[in-house]
């Protein structure tokens, strides 16, 4: 491993779907003690696969519960859908997770945020859709709002909790990475990635942002080892392995924990 690189981590997205919360309780329990890094669950009220109408759970109570659950992973959203909720709320609520993560040290939490798409989400619970324009444009507004409130509370967050965001839109969404996040995740490929990396690093230039320290997070997906290489290569460090109810398949997380201990080792 180059100096350059940040050492790999590795998540699991437990997708809130499909399964009782007593099986995500023990898959949590069982993630924390293979060794992953980070556990995401995802902010929807409904499945995004398999039966629309299946077995769901809220995102930030959930996020509540892992948190006095677990004692070394980091947890969060990948990503928490800015629409649902008011800002100061969102602040406030991060804060009180960062806390109960705390368990005598720094918080785990970490603040995982996007925009918001999923249109069945928005119409069952009474929320305005709007255009991706109008909800980029909101969570532009709201961050801003979310920083100050953490300044306000009392008591404070326990260390400064970091900020993802989710996206790869080169115009606004890379433009809000640059001003506020610690991490960016999105899905690109190698070529895209290192294209909207320099779009990226722009953006850091028009807003006075050394954009080298913000971690660069993608799914693994269904890639080979190859490619999630090359994705390395271009500065990934944070990779995060989807698993889905009703069986959460805890072994294709093994496999990239190994792989995880292979190039930090090098």
């Amino acid at each position: 491993m180059t100096s350059a690189l940040r050492p790999v981590r590795i998540a699991a997205q437990m997708a809130p779907q499909h399964s009782s919360y007593e099986n995500i309780r023990e898959t949590a329990a069982e993630l924390e003690a293979i060794g992953v890094d980070v556990i995401f669950n995802w902010d929807h009220f409904y499945p995004l696969s398999g039966e629309p109408d299946g077995l769901h759970f809220e995102s930030w109570t959930m996020l509540a519960a892992l948190a006095e659950q677990t004692s070394r992973v980091q947890i969060g959203a990948l990503v928490n859908c800015n629409s649902y909720r008011n800002a100061n709320l969102q602040a406030d609520m991060a804060r009180t997770i960062d806390h109960i993560s705390a368990k005598g040290g720094e918080g785990r939490f970490i603040f995982g945020t996007g925009a918001g798409w999923f249109e069945r989400d928005y119409d069952e619970y009474g929320y305005e859709f709007g255009t991706a324009g109008s909800r980029l444009n909101a969570l532009a507004r709201d961050m801003p709002i979310i920083e100050s409130r953490w300044g306000k509370l009392n008591p404070a967050p326990t260390r400064k909790i970091p900020v993802l965001i989710g996206g790869g839109g080169e115009k606004k969404t890379l433009r809000i990475v640059a001003q506020h996040a610690d991490i960016w995740h999105s899905f690109s490929d190698p070529e895209t990635l290192e294209r909207k990396l320099g779009i990226l690093a722009e953006h850091g230039k028009a807003v006075g942002r050394d954009t080298s320290e913000i971690e660069i997070s993608t799914e693994v997906g269904r890639r080979e080892v190859e490619e999630v290489e090359q994705v390395r290569a271009l500065g990934a460090s944070l990779f995060t392995v989807g698993l889905s109810g009703p069986d959460y398949d805890v072994d294709a997380v093994r496999k990239w924990i190994a792989w995880r201990d292979e190039q930090n080792a090098k």
